[in-house]
């Protein structure tokens, strides 16, 4: 069978409402997965995809797809669990009639498991993946909120407030509707095998494998040694190889030889390929090497308008950190305003970097930039870049080298430039917070209170305090004898940018560790730094490192308007003074 397969390069395509990718292959047994929920699926999405891969070049056509209100999917009116489930069969009905195949495979993880098995019992599919399922709701809940006490915690070290009526994980909402739905859920009550084979992989498969059992299905368990590695963040996240090709093997097991098909193929050219909703129009776009990107644009057209570039922020997909890139461009196209979103190479659908690294403060990370300014440019309107942490250093030095680009948005940018002498990894995972942070949480009661009682580790944090304090010191003495940028110090490149035009605005969590980049270049804030960059660095206190609660985010859409009113205002001007005769004509006009 092995010779026989033939993989075909990933089509985006849209149906019923819901964005996804469909991966092309010769056999006759198609898979549809069914990705986790929310924050998890974000931590999972680039393995998840490497999960289709491997699916299709075993054979068989895959789909995978975002739920309503997930990803690039349309936006319902409502979240529930009961619109997660439809869309299940809505992939499985659509990757029928699009490829023709004869079986259907259904591969779910975590939530996505549970909204699979409900899908599956409604009308039996040929074979069922369980990876970690939700058996319980309820469960899952205390696990979520439990989880949302250490996503995106402030730098002061306190967990995020939560709204009482709903539940934010890592910038991800979920309704109360969607809450009370999740506490009814439980795969003890299935009535029907929702397939003839199963695979269960999970911590615990017991109990679920004996309802699976009981109700004529025949299952087979084992354990998921790598859930933890696949769905805790998407900056670590990582393939588990001995896993995923467990479920590879069981879904190709038995598969029928290819032969005629009844559907069409996604090289056939005839897949709808955009979405529509109130007042925007959005169609993927591949561009420059291996490049992916969504742009959006207003429905309908008001002349030259400006063009929002968002650049990935970490190794979050393009929809962004609690799916707010994609709430925010469909936002803006309602007002009349085009963005286009995308992956820097070695995220979410973009191919990987030829280095094989993670893109994270890649010197090289502003020619994926300018790949996609080229993607946008001739609108006549202006373009502006937004980008957060490692996507404002891309969407900074991309501005600092690109005249097409009127002006930058930049959340949290760490540093100008990278130290090479520091570690990416380290930085990141730095297990104890700066010296200011514990500073703050010494002012607080509580924490004097665990103070006496022993239960902070007081000579371990002092111990990686002074070690930090030590390896900054050495650092600081060889970046003063390293020779500076060839482009000149930053604030040589800022005030360059201003006397070309270009407008930029900085953005910072309060306590942010990036403020310390600020002040060492530009000065403090307000002072110096608000003169040299020429608007106020304005810095939001109570909020992450991500901006994802809703306050944070309007913080976020009040400094992007105001940065459009001053790049329209600026770009008007040169426009008008473009238009306008040589001053020795005006005088000849006179004298006619």
């Amino acid at each position: 069978m092995t010779g026989e397969v033939r993989s075909e390069a990933a089509v985006p395509v849209t149906f019923e409402g819901l964005f996804g990718w469909l991966h092309p292959a010769a056999g006759m047994r198609g898979v549809v997965l069914c990705g986790a929920y929310g924050f998890e699926q974000m931590a999972a999405h680039r393995p998840w995809r490497s999960l289709t891969e491997g699916l299709a070049a075993a054979g068989c056509p895959t789909l995978r797809f975002d739920y309503p209100g997930e990803g690039d999917s349309a936006d319902p009116g409502e979240a529930r669990v009961d619109a997660c489930v439809a869309a299940v069969w809505r992939a499985v009905r659509f990757l029928r009639a699009t490829t023709g195949v004869t079986e259907i495979v259904v591969v779910g993880l975590r939530l996505g498991a549970t909204f699979a098995a409900l899908a599956a019992e409604g009308e039996a599919v040929d074979r069922l993946v369980l990876l970690a399922p939700v058996t319980t709701g309820r469960a899952y809940l205390r696990e979520m909120r439990l989880r949302a006490q250490t996503i995106g915690r402030l730098p002061d070290g306190s967990a995020p407030a939560q709204d009482p009526d709903c539940l934010t994980v890592g910038g991800f909402r979920m309704e109360a509707a969607f809450l009370a739905d999740l506490a009814d859920l439980n795969l003890a009550r299935l009535r029907r095998a929702p397939a003839g084979h199963a695979l269960l992989l999970a911590a615990e498969t017991k109990a679920l494998a004996a309802r699976l059992g009981a109700l004529g299905c025949d299952v087979a368990t084992g354990a998921f040694p790598g859930l933890a590695a696949l769905v805790a963040d998407p900056i670590f996240s990582d393939v588990p190889d001995a896993d995923f090709a467990r479920v590879i093997g069981f879904a190709t097991e038995g598969m029928p030889v290819a032969g005629p098909r009844s559907g069409g193929t996604a090289a056939d050219g005839r897949l709808p390929n955009g979405l529509t909703g109130p007042g925007w129009a959005e169609v993927p776009v591949r561009f420059g090497h291996g490049l992916l990107g969504i742009r959006c644009r207003p429905d309908r057209g008001d002349g030259p308008e400006p063009t929002i570039l968002f650049v990935s922020t970490g190794m979050s997909v393009h929809s962004g950190w609690g799916r707010q890139t994609t709430d925010l461009a469909r936002r803006l196209a309602a007002e009349g305003v085009a963005s286009f979103r995308f992956d820097l190479r070695g995220i979410g659908d973009s191919d990987d970097r030829p280095d094989g690294r993670k893109p994270l403060f890649a010197a090289d990370g502003f020619s994926d930039v300018a790949a996609a300014i080229d993607a946008i440019a001739g609108t006549g309107g202006p373009i502006l870049l937004v980008g957060g942490c490692s996507g404002a250093y891309a969407a900074f030095h991309a501005l600092c080298r690109d005249r097409r680009v009127d002006g930058a948005l930049l959340l949290n940018l760490y540093c100008f430039d990278w130290d090479p002498d520091q570690d990416l990894d380290q930085v990141i995972r730095q297990t104890f917070g700066s010296a200011s942070t514990y500073a703050a949480l010494l002012k607080r009661g509580a924490t004097w209170r665990r103070l006496i009682r022993g239960e902070i580790r007081v000579l371990a944090i002092a111990a990686a305090l002074a070690r930090r304090g030590i390896v900054a010191a050495f650092r600081r003495i060889r970046r003063a004898l390293r020779p500076g940028p060839p482009e000149g110090s930053p604030a040589r490149r800022i005030a360059a940018l201003r006397r070309r035009g270009a407008e930029m605005r900085l953005l910072y969590s309060a306590g942010d560790p990036g403020l310390a980049a600020v002040r060492r270049h530009l000065g403090r804030s307000p002072g110096a730094a608000d003169r040299r960059v020429g608007a106020p660095v304005t810095v939001v206190p109570g909020v992450d490192h991500n901006f994802g609660s809703r306050e944070a985010q309007a913080c976020v859409t009040e400094a992007l308007l105001d940065l459009l009113r001053a790049v329209r205002r600026a770009h008007a001007t040169r426009v008008t003074a473009a238009a306008a005769p040589p001053r020795g004509e005006l005088t000849l006009a006179g004298r006619t």
